[in-house]
């Protein structure tokens, strides 16, 4: 019977899916017994014994890894795989897996994104709060309308994102290190430089993965270069922005305002730019629709188990393919020798 330590507070929670296939297929559950994201001490005692951990935001840390001696698959819940020690788990023969946005979840967080436009544009958020507290004050807005749309990554939600611009009638500019032809052919985007990007856009997406390239991408120079007029919408992760030049751009109105889905530290506890009108703020759920939870749910059940049962997985789930094939490589080996027996 496989253990598996479920510390992502999503999976399992709002659909039954992928707990319901783990369960068929004998895994014995231990779900995340403090309701946050589990901390590298809280990981230490929770780790001994574990074969699979299905993991959200949890601090996967080389202390925690040089521990679960018997762990086989870390499985995200999710893209992002900056909360993993990538680096010790290949080391250590451990197959960490995600979920890459397709299908539902990409569409969810294109349309969480024009949500964030809308309501940072117009001035919808503070329009609700001002009715509730007994007030009848009209806001002025920002047209959205024909406006220039800055997309920084145009993968999977960016290009998701760039088909929704053009319903309202937005020219497109892109950054990405990968020109996509389709979209400079089918929706007329344009790839420029980043600081170009930035000096011309009314809206600033953010849509890359966090590493050692985008980490800080938008530092102070690069937020500078924004029109005073220009909003950003960051629904990537906190650490693409240098977060205190931003609070200091948005509180001397460099930038007209910002919408942001994450943080660097989540909860953003303490941090000040939460405190500012300019801004609105929501907690990392651009992805959170049942369909797209389900969707996720079942594919890290699925990845887990198929590690776990040495099945065949796709390299597109696998974050460290090169461990996944040298075990694919070991058992094809046992195999044979079992066969020549």
């Amino acid at each position: 019977m496989h253990k598996v330590l479920i510390g992502s507070r999503s999976f399992g929670n709002i659909v039954k899916d992928g707990i319901e296939l783990l369960e068929r297929e004998g895994c014995k559950l231990i779900k995340n017994p403090l309701g946050r994201v589990l901390k590298e001490d809280d990981l230490i005692k929770l780790v001994p014994g574990v074969d699979a951990i299905i993991t959200g935001m949890d601090e996967i840390t080389g202390k925690v890894l040089e521990i679960a001696g018997q762990l086989k698959v870390i499985s995200k819940h999710g893209v992002g795989l900056d909360n993993i020690d990538l680096d010790t788990a290949t080391k250590n023969g451990v197959v960490v897996t995600y979920t890459p946005a397709a299908g539902e979840e990409v569409e969810a967080v294109a349309d969480f994104t024009f949500g964030l436009i809308l309501s940072i544009a117009r001035k919808i958020c503070s329009a609700n709060e001002s009715v509730k507290s007994g007030e009848w004050k009209r806001f002025i807005g920002a047209e959205i309308w024909g406006k220039v749309l800055g997309v920084i990554g145009t993968g999977s939600i960016g290009k998701a994102v760039i088909k929704r611009a053009k319903g309202f009638n937005m020219k497109v500019l892109a950054y990405d290190i990968c020109k996509d032809q389709t979209l400079i052919d089918k929706f007329g985007v344009v790839y420029v430089t980043l600081h170009r990007l930035l000096r011309e856009s009314d809206f600033v997406t953010l849509h890359v993965p966090l590493n050692e390239v985008t980490k800080g991408l938008l530092g102070a120079k690069e937020i500078r270069l924004m029109k005073k007029t220009a909003y950003l919408i960051n629904v990537a992760r906190g650490g693409v922005v240098d977060e205190k030049a931003l609070y200091t751009c948005l509180k001397d109105k460099k930038i007209a305002g910002a919408a942001l889905d994450v943080f660097s530290k989540e909860p953003p506890e303490g941090n000040p730019l939460i405190s500012l009108d300019n801004v609105i703020t929501t907690p990392h759920m651009a992805a959170y629709t049942v369909n797209s939870i389900r969707e996720m749910d079942i594919l890290c059940a699925e990845n887990t188990l198929k590690v776990l049962n040495n099945e065949k997985l796709s390299n597109q789930y696998i974050a460290n393919p090169q461990v996944y094939r040298a075990k694919t490589f070991q058992r094809n080996m046992t195999d044979k020798v079992g066969g020549d027996e």
